[in-house]
C-alpha cells in the first residue's frame, strides 16, 4: 500500500529552521551583551583605577610643591645667613685697615717725602703729599708696589713743581704730588699671611715723624737729604 503525505512539510521545516535560527541568534545577541558588559566593567574598573592613580600623583606633587618652597625659603635664608656672616668677617678683618696703612706709609716713606692728607674711598686711597724731588717720588712709587702686603697698584695722578719757603731768604724746590693706592683686604690670603707675619714683628714707630702737616714739613725739609 502506498503512503501519500499530503501534509505541508515544508512549511514545517522551513518553521523549525526559522525557530532555530532566532533561539541561536538570541543566544548569540545575550551571549554578545554578556561580552561587552564585561569589557565595559573592565574598562570602567581602569579608568577609576586610573583616576585613583591620577588623584595619589597630585596630591603629592602638592605636597613636593609646598616642600620644595620651603626648601627654596631655607636656601634663601641661607644665603641671607652666609652674607651677614661674610659682611661680620670682612668687617671683623678690616676693622684694623687703618693700623696697617699708616703702619704701611710709615715703612714705605722714603726720607724727603711728606704727606698732607690722606682720603680712604671703598678700598682704594688717596694720598697728597710733597716731596723733595721727582725722584724721591718715583721711590715711593717703587716700594708702594714691590715692598708693602697692604697696598698695591700705586697710581700717579698729578706732579707739580713749587717753591717752599724756608726763611725769607731760603727757598727750596719741591714737588707736590697725589697718587691713588689700593688697599688690599685683610680675607685676601697674600694679606692675610703678611699679617701674620707683621704681628710677629717689633712694634710700629710712631706716624707723627712721617706723615705731617704743611707746617711741619716745611720745617722738617731743611735738614733732610740730599738727592
Amino acid at each position: 500500500m502506498i503512503l501519500v503525505n499530503l501534509l505541508p512539510h515544508r512549511e514545517a521545516a522551513r518553521k523549525r529552521r526559522r525557530e532555530v535560527f532566532f533561539a541561536a541568534l538570541g543566544v548569540s545577541a545575550l551571549i554578545g551583551g554578556l561580552i561587552c558588559g564585561a569589557v565595559y566593567s573592565w574598562y570602567l574598573a581602569q579608568i577609576e583605577t586610573q583616576r585613583g592613580k591620577n588623584n595619589f600623583l597630585k596630591v603629592e606633587i602638592t605636597r613636593l610643591e609646598s616642600q620644595i618652597k620651603d626648601i627654596a625659603t631655607l636656601q634663601a635664608e641661607i644665603a641671607a645667613l652666609r652674607a651677614r656672616q661674610n659682611a661680620v668677617e670682612d668687617l671683623q678683618g678690616n676693622r684694623n685697615m687703618p693700623v696697617y696703612l699708616l703702619s704701611e706709609l710709615v715703612k714705605q716713606l722714603p726720607d724727603g717725602v711728606y704727606i698732607n692728607s690722606m682720603r680712604q674711598e671703598n678700598q682704594s686711597v688717596l694720598i697728597a703729599g710733597v716731596a723733595q724731588s721727582n725722584e724721591r717720588v718715583s721711590e715711593l712709587l717703587r716700594n708702594l708696589s714691590n715692598n708693602s702686603p697692604w697696598l698695591t697698584r700705586p697710581e700717579l695722578i698729578e706732579i707739580t713743581a713749587s717753591t717752599l719757603a724756608l726763611t725769607p731768604r731760603d727757598q727750596r724746590r719741591v714737588s707736590n704730588f697725589s697718587m691713588r693706592v689700593g688697599l688690599k683686604r685683610a680675607s685676601d690670603p697674600k694679606a692675610a699671611s703678611s699679617a701674620a707675619a707683621a704681628a710677629t714683628a717689633t712694634a710700629v714707630p710712631a706716624a707723627p715723624a712721617a706723615i705731617a702737616k704743611p707746617a711741619a714739613a716745611a720745617s722738617v725739609a731743611a735738614p733732610a737729604k740730599k738727592t
